[in-house]
């Protein structure tokens, strides 16, 4: 059963694994010209930028607490619904691109055990653009009661590196955090053969939220 937040953990924020390496240095450097600020007006045209660099770090880290919804399958990421493409193979992918303002932290759109966790090197076109099919990417499959799922994070122009949070063996519970894409980027979900999308290009997903599933 998916896990379900208290009310006092819903309202709590906390920052994503993972964010260390971007958020240290722009909070240190924030810090640093705050305190020397305070001594030379220099130092302050230096702490308007670097503060502010600091406060969309912190903001773009963020990893809320989420009330995990009912489903067979929920999607993985905050975004946009990008595409719905039926595959050869009778399944039918949905692709939700995640902008800079969106959560990055995303979630295991089913229960199941992670099957294999595979990184595969690439370029760093926008993930919006057809081209970002050749981009970084980390490819997930999950053993789950409707048979293999496939997820794909597709890293965007500035997302360098995708941090997944598990490994391969782990059995993981729907809506449970699975990883980070660091800026821009995708999500791509394959829905098994049988099982209608219910969402529509342009909509707005929400990670351990949105259904994808027809019921």
């Amino acid at each position: 059963m998916p896990h379900s937040p208290s009310s006092a953990q819903r309202g709590r924020v906390r920052l994503a694994r993972g964010a260390s390496p971007w958020l240290l240095p722009t909070v240190a450097a924030a810090a640093v010209s705050l305190t020397r600020a305070r001594r030379s007006g220099r130092w302050a045209a230096v702490a308007v930028p670097t503060t502010a660099l600091a406060a969309g770090m912190l903001w773009f880290f963020r990893d809320p607490e989420r009330e995990i919804a009912h489903g067979r399958v929920i999607s993985p990421a905050d975004g946009v619904v990008q595409s719905i493409m039926p595959w050869k193979d009778g399944r039918t992918r949905v692709a939700i691109f995640m902008s800079p303002l969106n959560v990055h932290v995303n979630r295991a759109p089913l229960a199941g055990t992670v099957t294999s966790v595979e990184h595969i090197p690439g370029g760093f076109v926008p993930a919006f653009n057809k081209e970002s099919e050749n981009n970084e990417r980390v490819v997930w499959h999950f053993d789950t009661e409707l048979g293999d799922i496939e997820m794909v994070q597709i890293a965007g122009a500035v997302a360098r590196r995708i941090v997944p949070y598990v490994t391969q063996g782990t059995k993981v519970e729907q809506g449970e955090r699975i990883g980070l894409i660091r800026f821009g980027s995708r999500v791509d979900i394959y829905l098994p053969e049988g099982i209608e999308p219910a969402v529509e290009v342009g909509q707005t997903t929400q990670a351990g939220v949105t259904r994808l599933d027809r019921g």
